[in-house]
C-alpha cells in the first residue's frame, strides 16, 4: 500500500460524473443508509457505558451492592475515573480498526439479524498514539467480489449471505486491511433509542417534504429548530431530494450527531438508561467486551470534532441490467485507505502554495472575507464562491497535501476553524477553481 493516485477521469467525464452524483436520487426503504445509524449506534452505547459505570449509586441500586455484576462493573468504572486525565488512549493499545455495521429488517421475528443487509457500512480506525480516529463510509452499493462461489455483487449483501464473518472478509479484501473488532446496530434500535431519550434537538436546514405509501415514508419537516422524535429522524436522514446525494446525507448525518451528543449530556438520561440497556440488548451486538467499549469511551471525552477525519470511498455511479452499482475507483481508494487507515502523510510544508476555496451563501459574507483575509495573511491563495444555500459549514482537505498535520497548524491560526468538520475528499465535489481545500460557510 503505498503512494497517493492521480485522478484518471478526463475533464468531460469528471464534470459528466459530477452532474450525475449531484442529480442522483438513490430508491432506498432502508434507514440503516444513514451514516449516522452506526456512529449514533457507537455513541450510544459508548456513552451510557462510560457514563452507567462512573455512577456508583446507579450500579449499585439496580444491581445490588454485593452482586458480582455490581463488582466488576464498579472497577471499570474506577479505572476510567483515574485516566480521565488523557491517559485513557494508553489502555487502549494498538491502533484497532473497528467494522461498523447498520443492518436493515428482515420481517423475521425470531432472529432480527439473520439474512439482514449490511446498509450501512463504516471502518473506523483509532489511533492512540495521535489521539485520532478515521473513518472510511463504504457506499452500500459498492460492487465487490463476496468470498467463495457469490462472485461479484453489492457489498452489502455480505452480511445476508455469510453474516459478520462474510461482511468481514469482504471489507478486508476490497480495502486490503484487517478488521480487528465490530459493532452492529439494527435500525430499529435507533429509533428506540431516540424515543427513549426524548427526541434529537437539530436543526433542519431546509423545507422537507415527501411521501412513499408503498415504503410506508412520510416525512413532513419545517425549516428550523426542532427535536425529533424516532419517526422524525428516520425521515430527516432518509429525505432523497437533495440535490447533493450521498454527501448532503452524510452532512445531515454530522449535524444529527451534535444534537445526538448534546441530549446525552443532559441529567436526565440517567434515568433512562435501564430502558436504553435493555434496547441495546436486542438490537446492538459486538464481540468487543464491556471494558473495551468503556476504553473507546473514555478516549471519546476527550476527542476534538477536527481530529476525526471522515471520507466516503471514492468512485462513481453506474447501471447495469437495471440495477445500480457504486464502482469504486481503485487508485482513489487506495489513496483514501493509505491516509486514513495507514496515516500515509506527505511532511507538512507550511510555505507550500497552497490554494484554498471559500463557498459562501449571502448571510455569511462577513466571515468568509474575514476569512479569506486571515488565509491570505497566511500566505495562501483564496478562491471564492456564492451559493444560495449550503450544507453545515466544515473543512474539506482535497488532496495529500492538506494533511491532517497541515489541518492541525491551520486551525491554530484561524480560531474559526478549531470546532469545525474535517472531510476529506478526493473527488473535489467541492473544490473551487481547483483549491487544494475548500471551507464551507454555512449559517450552521
Amino acid at each position: 500500500m503505498s503512494g497517493r493516485m492521480k485522478n484518471t477521469y478526463s475533464d468531460e467525464e469528471y464534470s459528466a460524473f459530477l452532474k450525475h452524483i449531484r442529480e442522483e436520487r438513490e430508491e432506498t426503504s432502508n434507514f440503516a443508509k444513514s451514516l449516522l445509524t452506526f456512529v449514533l449506534g457507537v455513541c450510544f452505547i459508548l456513552a451510557i457505558g462510560l457514563w452507567f459505570v462512573q455512577k456508583d449509586e446507579l450500579v449499585i441500586g439496580l444491581f445490588g451492592e454485593d452482586s458480582a455484576i455490581t463488582q466488576e462493573l464498579l472497577k471499570i468504572g474506577n479505572i476510567i475515573k483515574s485516566h480521565r486525565r488523557g491517559n485513557a488512549w494508553s489502555l487502549f493499545g494498538k491502533s484497532k480498526n473497528i467494522l461498523l455495521l447498520g443492518v436493515d429488517s428482515n420481517g423475521d421475528c425470531t432472529d432480527t439479524w439473520k439474512g439482514t443487509r449490511s446498509d450501512t457500512i463504516i471502518v473506523m480506525n483509532v489511533d492512540p498514539a495521535t489521539h485520532t480516529v478515521n473513518a472510511i463510509s463504504i457506499p452500500r452499493d459498492s460492487k465487490v467480489y463476496l468470498p467463495g462461489d457469490h462472485g461479484t455483487d453489492k457489498i452489502n449483501a455480505a452480511h445476508a449471505y455469510g453474516g459478520i464473518d462474510m461482511a468481514k472478509k469482504t471489507i478486508e479484501d476490497t480495502l486490503g486491511i484487517k478488521i480487528d473488532k465490530y459493532i452492529c446496530v439494527h435500525d430499529e434500535g435507533v429509533r428506540e433509542v431516540i424515543d427513549a431519550l426524548g427526541g434529537i434537538p437539530i436543526y433542519v436546514e431546509k423545507r422537507m417534504k415527501y411521501d412513499d405509501y408503498a415504503g410506508k415514508l412520510h416525512i413532513n419537516l419545517d425549516k428550523g429548530n426542532h427535536v425529533l422524535n424516532g419517526q422524525q429522524a428516520v425521515g430527516y436522514l432518509r429525505f432523497r431530494h437533495d440535490g447533493l446525494g450521498d454527501i448532503g446525507r452524510t452532512q445531515r448525518q454530522q449535524w444529527f450527531l451534535r444534537g445526538f451528543l448534546e441530549r446525552l449530556q443532559t441529567p436526565s438520561v440517567i434515568t433512562k438508561i435501564p430502558q436504553i440497556v435493555n434496547i441495546s440488548k436486542k438490537y446492538i451486538k459486538t464481540d468487543m467486551s464491556v471494558y473495551e467499549l468503556t476504553q473507546l469511551a473514555a478516549m471519546a471525552k476527550g476527542f476534538d470534532e477536527g481530529d476525526i477525519q471522515i471520507a466516503m470511498l471514492p468512485g462513481a455511479p453506474n447501471s447495469r441490467g437495471g440495477i445500480s452499482y457504486w464502482i469504486l475507483n481503485p487508485e482513489q481508494v487506495q489513496d483514501v485507505v493509505n491516509r486514513l487507515i495507514y496515516r500515509e502523510e506527505s511532511p507538512v510544508d507550511y510555505s507550500a502554495q497552497l490554494t484554498g476555496g471559500i463557498i459562501y451563501t449571502p448571510s455569511t459574507i462577513s466571515q468568509a472575507e474575514s476569512l479569506k483575509s486571515q488565509l491570505n495573511t497566511l500566505g495562501y491563495k483564496v478562491n471564492m464562491l456564492q451559493m444560495s444555500a449550503l450544507p453545515h459549514t466544515q473543512f474539506i482537505a482535497h488532496n495529500g497535501n492538506v494533511s491532517n498535520s497541515f489541518y492541525r497548524y491551520i486551525k491554530e491560526k484561524v480560531p474559526f476553524l478549531k470546532s469545525v468538520q474535517y472531510v476529506y475528499d478526493p473527488v473535489k465535489m467541492y473544490c473551487v477553481g481547483n483549491s487544494d481545500f475548500t471551507i464551507i460557510v454555512s449559517n450552521k
